[in-house]
């Protein structure tokens, strides 16, 4: 494939302290994505796979190596230029939804558009637009608490979709879900990218979550296990 990357880590150490301690969770790891890619990521408990979401995604900063989301170094920007470019290019879905529970479903998917000064018009229709893409349109008016978790999490993907990112990083999207709830946003994430070459990475210790994806990386103790993909290696 000829494309650029939509998404590069090079070289990415990540440290955290416990207590006295220094302990490494990323130890010089080499990550590329590419549009259209759905690739999942997969290891043990504490191998690292949430930690290399929150670095790719810029809400981590590594202690060493490179984050270039579409050729853009995330951390050379200043925070508050960061936070604006995560608004416009990352989607993001967590296991627990994140969902502002005062807000309506049509509210909390709009809320993106409205903090990056979109007019409340034009950010409801967006929205309103994704919710019936997910199946939700005769719940747009619903507060979470009127939702299913399957129904929540359905929410959480319109609202990571509402400005148009080339990315959706997804942290165990389906932990909280049923199996039928798990397979309809699984297969949602498989047709963004197969129809609107949205790249996903979805971090799920579930292999039945994983065999959705176009790639596995398996991460073990910071590193990627094995070789990675030997095409994308290539490109």
């Amino acid at each position: 494939m000829s494309e650029s990357t939509v998404l590069r880590l090079a070289g990415v150490v990540k440290n955290y302290r416990a207590g006295q301690e220094r302990v490494q969770v990323l130890h010089g790891l080499d990550f590329a994505l590419y549009p259209g890619e759905f690739v999942a990521v997969t290891g043990p408990s504490g191998s690292g796979k949430s930690t290399l979401l929150h670095v790719a995604g810029g809400l981590d900063a590594p202690d060493e190596g490179t984050v270039s989301v579409a050729g853009n170094d995330m951390w050379a920007m200043s925070s508050r230029a960061r936070a604006a470019f995560r608004r416009r290019h990352l989607g993001f879905v967590f296991q627990f939804f994140n969902l502002v529970p005062t807000l309506s479903a049509v509210e909390n998917v709009s809320l993106p558009l409205v903090l990056d000064g979109v007019a409340a018009r034009t950010a409801d229709a967006r929205a309103l637009e994704l919710l019936q893409r997910v199946g939700l349109g005769d719940r747009a008016r619903h507060r979470p608490a009127e939702l299913s978790g399957g129904q929540m999490q359905r929410v959480a993907v319109a609202r990571a979709l509402v400005a148009g990112p080339s990315i959706i990083l997804a942290d165990e999207p389906t932990g909280n879900l049923d199996s039928r709830s798990s397979t309809a946003v699984l297969e949602l994430l498989r047709t963004l990218a197969d129809e609107e070459r949205t790249a996903v990475i979805l971090v799920t210790h579930d292999q039945t979550a994983a065999s959705y994806g176009s790639r596995e990386v398996h991460i073990v103790d910071g590193r990627v296990s094995g070789a990675d993909d030997p095409v994308a290696e290539a490109r």
